[in-house]
């Protein structure tokens, strides 16, 4: 019989928001969102280690590690529904900007729920895991799942859609970071001009149509989230070439569709900017997933 795991490596995808539409108001004050998501190729890297403790670690980062941290609250929702007596000790490096609507501490979580899965050969499957990613956040579901979904609900509702067309991402992260929360509360004050039509995109992406998918891009947040330069950046990277620029999620990251590579990173060499960051981003097809395993 082989022996336990002691340690997992798992990577976990950030996500861009294709199109993200509001379409109405769930029990409990919460938002009906009607969205197409793609996982990217920048990457969260956390690490999972047997411990009789529960203890979250994030070298050189601000985000704090305690109760509310999505990584934690994952671990606790994985040992209350296993009954599991036991405890991890998760170290992650962060490389997905904060507040940047690419879903890194969804990834955190859903790193969390992979590796305490492998961990401890607890055998839950996709749907469990995207039941308690659900309890943790909105976007944990997709971030289990990953590549190219079509997204509906409070994000628990989710259809896997074949990989989108090949192409490249340029992503441009202003010197800060927007709430969520507010975000969706300037929503309900003053609504939104724009609601891309996701079945189009959807359309788009099983016909292998990246002209189609970038015409049906959009995102209803756009205008209520209150991004500085969203604007002045969308059009930065339309200049560059883009077929397409949106901002993903609630913001503050905006980005612009490509065809190829090097049209892609001259535009990130163009953009460049003090305060900013910036990536040349890759659409993944998968979620978060174990790269090493030791016993």
């Amino acid at each position: 019989m082989a022996s336990p795991l002691q340690k997992v490596s798992v990577l976990a995808p950030a996500k861009l928001n294709l199109s993200l539409d509001v379409v109405g108001t769930l029990p409990g004050g919460y938002h009906a969102l009607d969205m197409v998501m793609q996982a990217v190729s920048l990457y969260e890297q956390v690490t999972l280690r047997r411990s009789a403790d529960l203890v979250v670690r994030l070298p050189g980062s601000r985000v704090p590690p305690g109760p509310k941290n999505t990584a934690y609250k994952a671990a606790l929702a994985f040992f209350h529904y296993t009954g599991l007596l036991a405890g991890v000790d998760i170290t992650i490096h962060k490389t997905v900007p904060v507040r940047a609507g690419m879903g890194g501490g969804s990834a955190d979580a859903a790193a969390v729920l992979v590796g305490l899965n492998a961990l401890y050969g607890a055998r839950l499957s996709m749907t469990e895991l995207c039941a308690l990613g659900a309890s943790v956040g909105a976007d944990v579901p997709f971030a289990l799942m990953g590549g190219t979904c079509r997204v509906q609900g409070l994000g628990d509702l989710i259809k896997a859609l074949p990989p989108c067309p090949d192409c490249w991402f340029t992503v441009i992260m202003p010197g800060y970071g927007i709430s969520t929360p507010a975000a969706f509360a300037a929503y309900d004050q003053i609504g939104s001009p724009t609601h891309p039509d996701c079945a189009a995109q959807e359309a788009a992406i099983r016909a292998e149509n990246l002209s189609g998918l970038c015409a049906a891009a959009g995102n209803a947040l756009e205008v209520c989230a209150g991004g500085a330069d969203t604007a002045a950046l969308k059009q930065a990277l339309l200049d560059q070439g883009a077929r397409t620029a949106l901002m993903t999620g609630s913001g503050a990251a905006v980005f612009g569709i490509f065809e190829a590579e090097e049209p892609a990173r001259r535009a990130a060499e163009a953009l460049a900017a003090a305060g900013r960051q910036i990536f040349t981003l890759r659409p993944d097809r998968g979620g978060a997933r174990i790269v090493k395993a030791i016993r």
